[in-house]
C-alpha cells in the first residue's frame, strides 16, 4: 500500500486520488486557520513555488478537531488561505485526522510514520513527507517550520 491508494474531495468538491500525484514528492499537512501555527500557510507555499517544477506537491487538509481551529466552510478557508496567504497548492475538504472518524489516508500515515509516544495527529500542522514512489519518509511536528524540511524535501527530490 502507499499515499496512492487513497482520496480525498478537494475543497471545491471534486474527488481527487492521490495517484494523479504518482512521481511526485508530497508534503502532507492537516491544516487550520485559526491556530498559532497558521502563518506556516506562507512557508508551505514558498517550497511549493521554490520546488514545484521539480516535482513537489503540496497537500493542504483543514482539520477542526484541535480546538475547533478551522470552523469556517469549505469556501471561506479557501478563500482566507488564498487572501492571505496566496495559497495556490491544493486545499482539500476537512477531515478527521485523528479518532473513529479518521480519514483513511490519516489513517495510513500514522501507521506509518507514528509520532513520538503516540500514533495519533497531535496538533495542527503536523507534516508527511512522502517520496515519488509514494511511501512516508518522515512525520514532522507542527512547531517544525516548513523550512527546516527544505533539505529533506531537496533529497526526496533527487531520488
Amino acid at each position: 500500500m502507499s499515499v496512492y491508494d487513497y482520496s480525498a474531495v478537494l475543497i471545491g468538491g471534486e474527488e481527487k486520488s492521490l495517484s494523479d500525484y504518482k512521481g511526485r514528492v508530497l508534503l502532507i499537512v492537516n491544516t487550520a486557520s485559526k491556530c498559532g501555527f497558521t502563518p506556516q500557510y506562507r512557508e508551505l507555499q514558498a517550497l511549493y513555488d521554490q520546488y514545484r517544477e521539480q516535482g513537489l506537491e503540496v497537500l493542504g487538509f483543514p482539520c477542526n478537531q484541535f480546538l475547533r481551529q478551522e470552523p469556517a466552510s469549505h469556501e471561506e478557508i479557501w478563500k482566507f488561505c488564498h487572501i492571505n496567504y496566496g495559497v495556490s497548492f491544493p486545499l482539500f475538504e476537512k477531515v478527521h485526522v485523528k479518532g473513529k472518524n479518521i480519514h483513511p489516508l490519516y489513517r495510513y500515515l500514522t501507521r506509518k510514520a507514528p509520532g513520538f509516544l503516540s500514533k495519533k495527529v497531535k496538533w495542527n500542522f503536523t507534516k508527511f513527507l512522502v517520496d515519488r514512489q509514494g511511501s512516508v519518509i518522515k512525520r514532522y511536528a507542527p512547531t517544525t517550520k516548513p523550512q527546516r524540511i527544505r533539505k529533506a524535501i531537496e533529497k526526496a527530490l533527487s531520488s
